[in-house]
């Protein structure tokens, strides 16, 4: 996974679940806790997240992921990256399945010529 996938679903997941833990976030991303510190810590300088500690809070670790309006906006041109991207894995994956097909009624298996 690249580290601009995994900031979209850094931004993605932390828009509706702000509060999640750094492991937390990495159990689901399915990437290592490392690895989303860094990338936590590249969104925070890009200005895209905000960070705050519940110093009062009896969890002294609890911190809260807030998207900024530059973080809003990063997410929303990231989505419409990821879409372009997915429709082209998609058009490539419809193609090569239609070929497939095509191959396939083509071709008689082996062992079904006496049957």
């Amino acid at each position: 996974m690249s580290d601009q996938s995994i900031s979209y679903g850094l931004l993605k997941t932390l828009e509706t679940n702000p509060s999640l833990s750094q492991r937390d976030l990495s159990k689901r991303l399915g990437v290592s806790l490392g690895k989303v510190n860094f990338c936590l810590k590249a969104l925070v300088e890009k200005g895209c997240l905000k960070v705050n500690n519940f110093r009062s809070s009896e969890n002294k670790l609890a911190y809260a992921y807030l998207l900024t309006p530059q973080g809003v906006e990063q997410k929303a041109r990231m989505t419409v990256e990821f879409l372009q991207i997915k429709v082209q894995e998609y058009e490539r994956l419809r193609t090569e399945i239609e070929e497939l097909k095509r191959e396939a009624e083509q071709e008689t298996l082996p062992g079904n010529a006496d049957e």
